[in-house]
């Protein structure tokens, strides 16, 4: 990438200026504490769950694990899914998964099932983790390399 030099300021010579790059920070930023809301919900999700269901300790500790392992479980298959539909296409699957995990609830809800919980927990959770590693591998093509 060249370096023009205007002024006092340098411009870089790309196809992206700096409102496009705000605009990508403010998006990224705003789904980032969308994300992290939704990962929250988690903590008031298990005292409901647990009295419902009547769980022990260790089945509502199940509720955080499905949650969590999605993150390993999804994590390099939505690195392969951005290397074959590309960026835009894997951020709408991950939405849209977001939206499926989030729809589950409520036939789990109907059919006071805990094991579809935790699968609707584990979509949701792979919709993030899809938007999450797509986040990242965005962000870093679109910032600035500096040396050192």
């Amino acid at each position: 990438m060249a370096i023009v030099m205007t002024g006092s300021a340098p411009a870089t010579s790309g196809n992206s200026d700096g409102q496009t790059y705000r605009a990508a920070l403010a998006m990224v930023t705003i789904l980032f504490f969308f994300w992290g809301f939704v990962t929250v919900l988690n903590d008031i999700l298990v005292p409901h769950l647990k009295s419902i269901f009547d769980l022990n300790y260790t089945k509502v500790m199940l509720i955080q694990f499905a949650f969590f392992s999605a993150y390993f479980i999804f994590s390099i298959p939505s690195a392969k899914v951005i290397d074959t539909i590309g960026y835009k296409k894997t951020m709408v699957t991950g939405l849209v998964t977001m939206g499926v995990g989030a729809f589950l609830f409520i036939p789990a809800a109907s059919a006071p099932s805990f094991p579809l919980f935790l699968g609707a927990l584990m979509v949701l959770a792979a919709g993030i983790t899809a938007l999450q590693v797509h986040m990242f591998r965005f962000w870093d093509r679109r910032r600035p390399r500096r040396a050192g």
